[in-house]
């Protein structure tokens, strides 16, 4: 890691500040130094040029921050407060007060971290309701954002073009580090094949008025959930990113759910949008936008590991989420939705594996451990300890939980929305069924078998025990289990797949996504 700039280092004291801070908290993005103390946030560009931004300058800073402030008040008015001279006397930084400014902090009152959206996602702390308001305040937002010739040209078929071919342009130097060459060309071909198919859409679009100036920046980790809905941190720093189709937008957002492993909750928002702007083309449109959204996450994910501010102990994760990025931008690009099941005993990991999976592909996961429990009007995570095929795991239970999941994943794979159905599927029986379904709608198939030895699910399931889970699964599970365990043989071998989860998760998941491919 580079060495922090003088003025970032001394930034991180905290009696330089107006207001109390016991600590400052420094974070960083490719292009800003964000600090935190206590109530309040600074954010500082920083002065570099990643072609697509440039903030070499102080008056290049000073007007974006000034646009960052304008821009943000839109939709997170109360957030944004002012723009904060950062000047030297003496020989010391200090924030406002005579001196000439040798940089610029946009200050903003910190929002409640318990209220972020990518905070509540893996907590199950979003609801349709809360996306269905948030899809009500885009749509109200869109309806009135700026719009005309010098926004429309954004839209043209031309500068379509010139962003996805500069997208390709400046990942291809990370070809075989954080996309393989399969991919990028399959995305590449699929992207340039439906701007070429769609010309006529392209131009409709422009003519409508449907090319606004958005907030450009749509994803969880931009949007709070406390005192009404917050949106924020948007694309001061290039118009082209900006100025675009609303559906692109609301696409954004929509593949960055899929990416949290709900494409559930993507599709539930997208419906809530449809509904209140009556947008006709959005689901015409929606996967393009989607693959090009998850390829510029991507591309930034890119960046981040050339940045010399960025820890090596950071870098590894990066690359992992850069990946998983292509990997979902590469399932966009598939015709046909894709229904899969895990099978294996208890503790093999096949949850884990399932929202792995979904993440990386865009499905919906359906849990037999969550429709079990459901269907019984339980909480998730109360234990129910019934003996092997007793109580809630009783014959009777289990086939209306498979029920119930199979009449889940015919709705989503009707929608075009592929899904994985997370369960135990050690009968033939339930396997077959759930490859009927896909064949009735038109959905390929594949069974992912997930294997560990029998001395790591007795130390998982120990873990476990100790810990809050939707799973009742434990130790006197796994006899009973392995003597009922019908082996696979309802599929070809390229379309079962044995994974070994002793390996790390990310693994285990880019291993079935590589065998699955993307044809």
């Amino acid at each position: 890691m580079a060495e922090l700039p003088e003025l970032i280092q001394a930034l991180l004291n905290p009696n330089l500040y107006p207001e109390p801070a016991a600590r400052v908290e420094l974070m960083q993005t490719q292009m800003s130094f964000v600090l935190i103390t206590g109530d309040y946030v600074y954010k500082i560009k920083k002065p570099v040029n990643l072609g697509y931004l440039d903030y070499t300058t102080l008056d290049k800073r000073l007007a974006l921050c000034r646009k960052e402030l304008e821009l943000n008040r839109r939709l997170c008015p109360d957030a944004y407060l002012a723009i904060v001279p950062i000047v030297k006397r003496d020989g010391k930084y200090a924030l406002g007060g005579a001196g000439e400014a040798i940089e610029y902090a946009v200050k903003m009152r910190r929002l409640p971290r318990e209220g972020m959206m990518d905070v509540l996602l893996p907590q199950d702390k979003v609801t349709t309701e809360m996306l269905a308001g948030l899809a009500a305040k885009l749509s109200d937002f869109h309806s009135r954002a700026a719009t005309g010739q010098g926004i429309n040209q954004f839209g043209s078929i031309t500068a379509v073009r010139t962003n996805t071919d500069e997208n390709f342009t400046q990942v291809a130097p990370y070809l075989g580090r954080t996309i393989t060459n399969r991919r990028y060309q399959r995305i590449k071909e699929y992207t340039n094949t439906f701007i070429a198919e769609n010309v006529p859409l392209f131009e409709r679009r422009v003519a409508d008025g449907k090319i606004r100036d958005c907030h450009g920046d749509l994803h969880a980790a931009h949007i709070c959930f406390a005192d009404g809905i917050c949106i924020y941190d948007c694309i001061e720093f290039n118009d082209r990113f900006r100025y675009c189709d609303v559906v692109s937008e609301i696409a954004f957002l929509a593949m960055d759910l899929d990416h949290y492993g709900r494409a559930d909750l993507s599709a539930s928002f997208v419906n809530a949008y449809a509904a209140a702007s009556g947008d006709t083309d959005l689901k015409t449109l929606l996967r393009f936008y989607k693959c090009y959204r998850a390829y510029v996450r991507g591309k930034v994910g890119c960046f981040q590991l050339d940045d010399p501010h960025i820890t090596d102990t950071e870098k590894p994760k990066i690359l992992a989420n850069t990946q998983s990025y292509f990997d979902l931008a590469a399932a966009y690009t598939r015709a046909k939705p894709l229904l899969l099941i895990t099978v294996g005993l208890v503790g093999t990991g096949k949850s884990t594996l399932a929202h792995n999976l979904a993440k990386r592909m865009g499905l919906a996961v359906i849990s037999s451990d969550v429709t079990r429990k459901r269907l019984a009007g339980i909480p998730a995570t109360e234990r129910h300890y019934d003996e092997f095929d007793r109580g809630l795991y009783s014959s009777d239970s289990t086939r209306r939980t498979y029920d119930a999941m199979f009449a889940g994943a015919r709705d989503f794979l009707k929608a075009g929305i592929s899904v994985i159905l997370d369960a135990s599927f050690i009968k033939a029986a339930e396997r077959r069924t759930a490859k009927e379904l896909a064949d009735a709608a038109g959905a390929d198939f594949y069974i992912v078998e997930c294997t560990l030895s029998e001395t790591a699910i007795k130390k998982r399931l120990e873990t476990r025990r100790r810990q809050a889970s939707v799973s009742d699964g434990r130790l006197e599970i796994l006899t009973p289990q392995q003597q009922n365990f019908e082996p696979v043989a309802e599929v070809p071998p390229e379309r079962h797949f044995k994974v070994d989860t002793a390996q790390p998760r990310e693994d285990s998941a880019s291993h079935v996504v590589e065998l699955i491919g993307i044809d």
